[in-house]
């Protein structure tokens, strides 16, 4: 039977019915690990005895869930500093002297140059455009019944909103629907309605910040030449610009740049959040690495909070899911391998499961001469659980409740795509 809808579509549908996650930097790959992926599947299916899946809801949005739960702690341990096991937990982490003036977050991948402390100064932000209408009581709307529309200009496109003004409709009524309209539209334009003394105000502006030397304005709106009838901007008060847009300006090391948005990077290693502008005579705000020790006791806390959060959405699923038990068991075992080297830097793990750092016992070992020697084991370890969450992203189907039919002779198996086409098929099933 034909069908028009995609693999992506409904994964997406799974996805965002049953386990939402953005995706990230890390979700990109190089040739050479997308082809250790296949090489992998190929190994799996040699390997793996031939099975039927229970393929009810449950279980499909339980394997999602799996799915996208690993890959989400793959991606925290390789924000941590990379995948390979001499980088884990070591990277670095960037300060900011006013981190609610300036916010700012590492993205180098080592110390390079221009990673070095440097100062700024903000002298202003980068500012939307806004529109504020005129304020309207909530009562019957004073322009006739009818279909109206106006004209945005934006982004060098224009578009044209047409909407029905309804016999009794009230002017906050109006407001609201025009708003929908509005949000609806991913024009670059985002909309609400105030309350205010004197009623309700309509409310425009951009999604993006800062302008073009040659340009005063974002959007402009006018009813002038639009094809239904005119009248509503004025009324509404659509064209009344309360805020000019305008570009950030700061000073980095006392030398002056602007930019578009608050958002930048500074020498592809810094990525800059300015949150508000300073006084004249404020200091400028010293951005730079913080020491290594302090760089991995982040580090450590954050693997804690990612390893922590997945054995938290695992467990969610023991009693509808018995053969989670078997990967909980897995992460369990792994954690009693490296138990000894790990409890000896202040980490543990409770009777749930989940880990506990020891902030004070780990700062000392991060701070004592042998810190690269103690923290070997930790490191082992969380490369072991990045292996797991590897196994469980590549074959989620691994611990769905399934039937074993047949095994695959010793010494003469053969590769068949019918293991990991399990995951992907079940999603199919009610498509077809």
């Amino acid at each position: 039977m034909a069908y028009s809808m995609s693999l992506n579509s409904i994964y997406n549908n799974y996805l965002t019915t049953y386990a939402p996650k953005a995706s990230g930097r890390y979700d990109a790959h190089k040739k050479s690990e997308l082809r250790g992926v296949y090489n992998s599947i190929v190994k799996l299916n040699k390997e793996t005895p031939l099975s039927i899946i229970d393929s009810s809801i449950d279980s499909q949005s339980y394997a999602v869930n799996m799915k996208e739960n690993a890959r989400e702690l793959r991606n925290t341990i390789a924000s941590l500093g990379g995948l390979d096991e001499e980088d884990l937990l070591n990277k670095k982490t960037a300060f900011s002297s006013s981190s609610d003036t300036v916010d700012v977050k590492y993205i180098g991948d080592g110390f390079e140059e221009g990673s070095e402390d440097f100062k700024i100064f903000v002298e202003k932000l980068a500012t939307s455009q806004i529109n504020r209408g005129n304020p309207l009581r909530d009562e019957p709307v004073s322009l006739s019944p009818g279909t109206y529309s106006f004209d945005v200009s934006i982004n060098n496109m224009n578009y044209e909103f047409q909407f029905n003004i309804n016999e009794g409709e009230t002017n906050r009524e109006l407001q609201d629907k025009l708003s929908r309209l509005i949000n609806n539209s991913n024009v670059g334009l985002k909309s609400f309605v105030d309350k205010t003394p004197e009623g309700s105000v309509f409310t425009l502006e951009t999604t993006l910040t800062g302008i073009e030397d040659d340009r005063q304005l974002l959007f402009e709106i006018s009813d002038d030449n639009t094809s239904k009838s005119a009248g509503a901007v004025n009324y509404l008060g659509l064209d009344k610009v309360s805020q000019l847009p305008d570009n950030a300006k700061f000073y980095l090391n006392d030398e002056p740049h602007v930019s578009y948005t608050n958002h930048f990077t500074v020498a592809k290693t810094y990525e800059l959040t300015l949150n508000k502008a300073q006084e004249y005579e404020d200091e400028p705000i010293t951005i730079g690495l913080k020491p290594d020790t302090d760089s991995m006791s982040e580090n450590v806390a954050k693997f804690a909070m990612g390893y922590n959060r997945f054995i938290q959405s695992t467990q969610e699923f023991l009693e509808s899911q018995p053969k989670t038990g078997y990967l909980l068991n897995e992460m369990t075992r792994i954690s009693n391998v490296y138990g000894r080297d790990l409890r000896n830097v202040g980490i543990s793990f409770d009777e749930k499961g989940y880990m506990v750092v020891d902030d004070e016992k780990l700062s000392e070992n991060i701070s004592s001469t042998d810190a690269l020697e103690s923290f070997s084991g930790v490191r082992k370890f969380t490369n072991s659980v990045l292996n797991q969450a590897n196994q469980v992203t590549l074959n989620p189907m691994n611990y769905v409740k399934k039937t074993i039919v047949a095994y695959k002779n010793p010494g003469k198996e053969f590769m068949t795509p019918y293991i990991t086409s399990q995951y992907s098929g079940m999603m199919f099933n009610g498509y077809c």
